[in-house]
């Protein structure tokens, strides 16, 4: 492991923190659990992280790695479960006002996009666990054509993982391993259901 660099690190922190404070815009009807309690673990892994991350190298670091994949998980966990409660209320139909279902999707929809960057950092580079990365590339990036030695790092795999939601398919950034191709996919439809539950939730509310 290599001492991650401190402006990635940072750039990491900054969107996880964006993620906290969407947490906490959700209504509590839309969570899973304590309103707060996932926005305080998140901080408290993020804490962790910042602590932990400049000294990956030492050691066999086990306690950071397990603490990187913690995070990821729990946000994934905590956004699969309101993404579950919103699709139920906006469904079956819901005493949740529908200002606070549209600002829960939208929420949702973000915290997806970190996620999933997060993962396909984690995936494809060192990421936050600080693992070597691995012979085979899950991803081509299109400045990985240039004779510099050019690396991608978190703003990249951010970028790719925004556009895979709005654009429910790859940009310039090319999958080429089945996990690579199955995440997209997967962070493809969940874009897409939260889209069009939101696009019918508005349309019902204007009309």
């Amino acid at each position: 492991m290599h001492p991650i660099d401190r402006k990635e690190l940072w750039h990491a922190e900054a969107t996880l923190i964006i993620g906290i404070i969407l947490q906490l815009t959700i209504s509590k009807k839309l969570m899973i659990g304590p309103k707060y309690t996932v926005a305080f673990l998140i901080s408290l892994l993020v804490l962790a992280v910042a602590f932990t991350a400049p000294r990956r190298h030492i050691g066999k670091a086990t306690s950071h790695i397990t603490i990187a994949t913690l995070l990821i998980a729990l946000v994934s966990i905590a956004n699969a479960g309101e993404l579950a409660l919103l699709t139920n209320a906006l469904i079956h139909g819901s005493d949740i006002p529908g200002k606070s279902l549209l600002s829960g999707a939208f929420a949702i929809f973000l915290t997806n996009i970190i996620v999933f960057g997060l993962w396909y950092w984690e995936l494809d580079s060192p990421g936050l666990s600080g693992r070597h990365k691995k012979a085979d590339d899950h991803f081509q990036f299109p400045q990985t054509d240039q004779p510099s030695q050019w690396e991608p790092r978190f703003t990249d795999y951010l970028y790719t993982s925004l556009t895979n939601s709005t654009a429910f398919s790859p940009t310039d950034t090319m999958p080429l391993t089945h996990v690579a191709k199955l995440l997209m996919s997967a962070q493809a439809l969940i874009a897409l259901i939260t889209v069009v539950l939101v696009t019918a939730r508005a349309v019902n509310i204007l009309g």
